[in-house]
């Protein structure tokens, strides 16, 4: 279920960036910052919390280049145009149930050829920040590649194709990226992938920490 992007898909991300961000602010009421620490060349791996089905579209904007996510390959089969959409972007299936050796190696290749890849490090869309322990598999990426993590952090799309509000509403969001952790200031800590994992989970957090899902 995947392959490479479809053709214009790199186009949109760039040409698109602008007028999807345009309708994010007007439209859902979208406040977007820090779009100056997303590196303007070469690869890097987004990663971002995750609430809602509309995560990887908000992220993408506010990057403004094609980013090629990580998707649980159990999103596929639902609904033929997500299917259209994750497959023209050339979305990565991951499988829950095994090792996901194909999607890591796809993923490297990604990063090779100097592209940016997604990921949300939680694993699935979560009820509420800090909800799901994170995974380490940025880290390792960004460690064997030597790319970059961009933290994003995502507020308010909970209300909108998430796992406690399923409908589509047009919700107010807040996006911001935030400045790239480097594989090399790790290298030399006793767990470079934990330590890694934790300074973007603080960044996450310290973003969001405030918002608290309701009782």
């Amino acid at each position: 279920m995947t392959g490479a992007p479809g053709r214009g898909a790199r186009g949109f991300a760039r040409v698109g960036s602008g007028p999807v961000g345009v309708a994010m602010r007007v439209l859902m009421d979208a406040d977007l910052s820090g779009r100056e620490h997303v590196p303007s060349a070469g690869p890097f791996i987004v990663t971002a919390n995750h609430l809602s089905l509309m995560d990887p579209v908000l992220v993408s904007a506010a990057v403004g280049r094609l980013v090629r996510f990580l998707a649980l390959d159990e999103l596929f089969g639902q609904a033929a145009v997500l299917d259209r959409l994750m497959l023209y972007f050339g979305a990565v299936a991951i499988p829950r149930e095994r090792a996901p050796l194909g999607a890591m190696k796809k993923a490297l290749a990604i990063l090779e050829d100097d592209d940016v890849l997604g990921i949300f490090p939680e694993g699935a869309r979560a009820r509420f920040w800090g909800e799901r322990p994170i995974k380490r598999g940025a880290a390792w990426l960004s460690i064997a590649t030597g790319a970059p993590i961009v933290p994003c952090s995502v507020i308010g799309t909970e209300a909108t194709m998430s796992l406690t509000e399923p409908g589509i509403r047009v919700p107010a969001v807040k996006l911001a990226v935030h400045p790239p952790l480097h594989p090399g200031s790790y290298m030399d800590r006793e767990d470079p992938l934990r330590s890694m994992m934790d300074d973007w989970a603080k960044t996450i957090d310290d973003a969001i920490g405030h918002w608290k899902r309701e009782e």
